[in-house]
């Protein structure tokens, strides 16, 4: 299922109006401001082709997990951006500790919906009723290799451990072609921690062209929302091991969502 030209999504603002007053600072007009920027990518630029989308509940709480890529979160915007369009729903994400430590980065992630990764945190929103998105690979997802590219990292078992102790359902969601957008071939850590973040990525385009080279190619992408997961409601302090179970099972079927969707695919620029 793509995405009609026609399509007219109901603002942030208005998805997130029966909420009442947020917790974590979210600016609904920010969102809105910058949806435009980012829906520009999502049919222009990376021409995203959206399907399973009728996967993703109409309402209540609902954890999105998906595979982590191309060195910035540019994975996650077009996650939100194909849930805004396809249902109508404004998705909440979580974002690395690593990012309080950059205070302008953090105050942007907070207005336009994002949350830092704790688990109370997390249990917040979801309490909430809201979709929440999250990377269960962590860092390690987005600092692969080019030649490790589609290999799905180990998954943190906190998302399976969250639900089972809500009961809330987990749709996996695949994303290819966001592997592409800056290949990486190495990382300045040094560079990286002075500036507070884990790393600086070295792609054949950066640091060499400057901030020409930040720019992300042009790449075809494919988003696969699969079927809902509900796993059996535990008690949190004994659901650990069940967890990591749970989570390996999760990332099985994540990368086979992956590895099915680039071999669809008849090119990198063109699908």
């Amino acid at each position: 299922m793509g995405v009609s030209e026609t399509t007219s999504p109901t603002t942030f603002a208005t998805a997130n109006a029966s909420q009442g007053a947020d917790p974590f600072a979210i600016d609904h007009e920010l969102r809105d401001l910058v949806a435009p920027a980012f829906r520009f990518l999502h049919e222009r630029y990376w021409r995203v082709e959206v399907t399973g989308a009728e996967h993703i509940p109409a309402d209540g709480p609902v954890l999105l997990v998906a595979n982590h890529s191309g060195a910035l979160p540019f994975d996650g915007a077009m996650i939100i951006t194909s849930v805004q369009l396809e249902r109508g729903r404004a998705v909440r994400f979580l974002y690395d500790r690593f990012v309080e430590g950059v205070p302008p980065l953090d105050a942007f992630y907070r207005k336009v919906g994002g949350v830092a990764a704790t688990r109370e945190n997390a249990h917040e929103l979801l309490r909430r009723g809201e979709p929440v998105l999250l990377f269960p690979e962590g860092i390690s997802g987005v600092a692969k290799p080019f030649s490790e590219r589609y290999r799905l990292r180990s998954f943190s078992p906190g998302f399976a451990r969250l639900s089972m102790a809500l009961d809330v359902p987990v749709v996996p969601v695949a994303v290819v072609g966001a592997e592409e957008i800056y290949p990486l071939v190495g990382r300045a850590e040094g560079v990286g921690k002075a500036l507070g973040m884990p790393y600086l990525p070295i792609t054949p385009f950066f640091p060499l062209l400057g901030l020409l080279g930040a720019l992300p190619l042009p790449t075809k992408w494919f988003i696969r929302f699969g079927r809902p997961v509900r796993f059996a409601v535990e008690a949190v302090e004994t659901s650990y091991l069940r967890a990591r179970d749970e989570a390996v099972h999760i990332r099985r079927r994540l990368q086979g969502m992956v590895t099915r969707l680039k071999s669809r695919r008849r090119s990198v620029f063109f699908g």
